[in-house]
C-alpha cells in the first residue's frame, strides 16, 4: 500500500529574516518520518515553471500535463459532482453582481451557500439551439457550467474578467464554426440566466444579488486512460476541494466523502485521518490533499502557516502502516509573495525499502541537501512502485 499526502502550496522561502513556516514549525511526526527516509527537492512540471493547482496535481499523480490535462472547467465539473461526456465543454462559474452590464461584485457579496443553493436551481438546466447547458452550485458563490451539444468547442474567451468592471462578452477564440458557435450560446445563456435570476425573491432583497453567473476556465472533457490500468493500482482519494476531487475522479479513483472535509483551513483533519486509515484497507493507493497551507501563504499569513502545519502534525500524525508514505506540495506559494512560485517543494519518501539519509528535519533548505536529489513531478508515481517492489524491468 501507498499513502501519498499533498499539502497544497507547502513550499516556502525565507523572507523578512524568518525561516520559512516548514522550519519553524514543531512538527515531531512529519521530522519522524523523514529519520525513517529520505528528502529531495521536485520541480513539479520542471525547472523554474509555476504550476497551477491543476496541472501540478496531474503531474504528481502521473499523468502528462501537456497532452492529457482537460482544462479547469472539467476537473472543476467533476468535482462537484457532475457527470461528463466525451465533447462537453465545461467552465468554472462565479455567482457575480451586475448592474447595468457592469459588474459590481464578482462574488455577489459573497453570498451564502444556503441562499446561492435556492437561487441556483432556477438555472440548473437550460437549453440554447440545441445545446443543454447545466449547472451546478457547490459552495458560497462558486459552481460550474456544463454544455452539452454537437459541435461545440473550447475556444473561446472567459466571461469573467477577473475584476470589477464591463461585463465581458464571450468570443471566439479561433476561426471556426464550432467555437462561433459555442460563444453565442454562451452569451444567449448568460442574459437569459441574467433575467432569470433577476426576478427571483431573494435577489429582491439583497444589496447585492446574485443575479449574474461568470464563467471561465473552458475546457473539453475527454476520457485518459484510468489510474489502475496503468499503475496497476486501485486508487481512492481523500480531499475536500472540487478541484482535487474533480483531478481523482477524472483519472478514475474513488473520491471518499469525508463529513467535515471542507477544504480549507477549518478542515476536520481528524476526520481525514479517519477516512485514510479506512482506505488503506481497502485500496492499494490512498491520496490525502490538505489545502490550508496554500490558502494561508495567499493571505501572506506566516503564523498562520505555521500554525496549521503544526495542527496537520498533531492530527495526521503520519504513523500509518504502508509500504510508503509520501509527503510533498503540489507547488510552492511563499507567504511573502503571496501567489505560486517556480520554487521546487520539498519531497519526503518514507518506507522499508528507501534508502535512508541523513537530514533530520523536513523542510525547503534541508531538502536540498537530502539523498533523494531533484526529481520531477512525473517521478513520484515510479518511485512509489520501486519502493512498494511493485516496479517492471525496463527492456531485457
Amino acid at each position: 500500500m501507498a499513502l501519498l499526502v499533498i499539502l497544497d502550496g507547502v513550499g516556502d522561502i525565507r523572507a523578512k529574516g524568518k525561516g520559512t513556516p516548514l522550519e519553524e514549525a514543531k512538527k515531531p511526526n512529519l521530522d519522524g518520518l523523514v529519520e525513517r527516509g529520505a528528502v529531495g527537492l521536485m520541480s513539479t512540471l520542471g525547472m523554474g515553471l509555476t504550476p497551477g493547482s491543476d496541472t501540478g496535481h496531474l503531474a504528481i499523480l502521473g499523468y502528462d500535463w501537456k497532452s492529457e490535462y482537460p482544462g479547469r472547467g472539467p476537473l472543476e465539473a467533476l468535482g462537484v459532482g457532475m457527470e461528463l461526456k466525451e465533447g462537453d465543454v465545461a467552465f468554472r462559474a462565479n455567482f457575480a453582481t451586475v448592474i447595468k452590464n457592469q459588474i459590481v461584485d464578482r462574488r455577489a457579496g459573497r453570498i451564502e451557500t444556503d441562499e446561492a443553493k435556492k437561487i441556483a436551481k432556477t438555472v440548473e438546466k437550460i437549453k440554447i439551439d440545441g445545446v443543454e447547458i447545466l449547472f451546478r452550485h457547490s459552495t458560497e458563490h462558486r459552481g460550474a457550467v456544463v454544455l452539452r451539444g454537437k459541435g461545440l468547442s473550447a475556444k473561446i474567451t472567459d466571461t469573467d474578467p477577473h475584476k470589477i468592471g464591463e461585463l465581458h462578452a464571450c468570443e471566439p477564440l479561433e476561426k471556426t464554426k464550432e467555437a462561433k458557435k459555442t460563444a453565442e450560446v454562451v452569451n444567449k445563456w448568460t442574459k437569459k440566466v441574467m433575467e432569470i435570476l433577476s426576478r427571483h425573491e431573494i435577489n429582491k432583497k439583497r444589496k447585492l444579488p446574485a443575479n449574474a453567473l461568470l464563467l471561465r476556465g473552458a475546457g473539453m472533457y475527454k476520457k485518459v486512460e484510468g489510474f489502475e490500468k496503468r499503475f496497476g493500482m486501485k486508487g481512492a482519494c481523500v480531499a475536500g476541494g472540487a478541484l482535487y476531487k474533480g483531478v481523482a475522479k477524472y483519472i478514475g479513483m474513488d473520491v471518499l466523502e469525508v463529513k467535515g472535509a471542507s477544504g480549507d483551513r477549518n478542515t476536520d483533519l481528524e476526520a481525514k485521518r479517519k477516512a485514510v486509515e479506512s482506505a488503506l484497507k481497502k485500496y492499494d493507493f490512498v491520496f490525502l490533499h490538505i489545502k490550508g497551507t496554500d490558502s494561508f501563504s495567499h493571505d501572506g499569513d506566516f503564523e498562520g502557516k505555521k500554525g496549521f502545519i503544526e495542527k496537520i502534525d498533531s492530527a495526521i500524525r503520519f504513523d500509518f502502516e504502508t509500504d510508503v508514505i509520501v509527503v510533498t506540495g503540489d507547488h510552492s506559494t511563499p507567504w511573502s509573495l503571496k501567489g505560486h512560485s517556480g520554487h521546487e517543494v520539498p519531497v519526503l519518501f518514507s518506507g522499508e525499502l528507501v534508502r535512508k539519509d541523513d537530514v533530520k528535519s523536513f523542510n525547503e533548505y534541508s531538502a536540498m541537501k537530502g539523498g533523494i536529489g531533484h526529481i520531477k513531478g512525473k517521478d513520484i508515481m515510479n518511485m512509489i512502485k520501486n519502493y512498494m517492489g511493485k516496479n517492471e524491468v525496463v527492456g531485457s
